[in-house]
């Protein structure tokens, strides 16, 4: 069963409109389609950066000033 739509007003730049118009146009797609496909691309990429955040979370931190001095002191830089 297919959820069901909200509608919603958003404000594209106009060269953004007619790209998105033209992309949907030669994916046989509609516009909210694309929309809702990129919106979820973004959604599903933020929840992998705080799984990763969350993988890493028991890591020492260490400061910049400290990383360059560990690069110094190794012959990086």
């Amino acid at each position: 069963m297919k959820e069901q739509a909200k509608r919603s007003t958003i404000y594209l730049d106009e060269a953004l409109h007619k790209a998105l118009r033209m992309k949907a146009a030669s994916t046989g797609s509609t516009i909210s389609e694309l929309v809702n496909d990129a919106v979820r691309d973004s959604l599903r990429e933020d929840q992998e950066d705080l799984a990763a955040f969350e993988e890493r979370v028991k890591e020492p931190e260490v400061s910049y000033e400290a990383l360059l001095k560990d690069l110094k002191a190794h012959g990086k830089i």
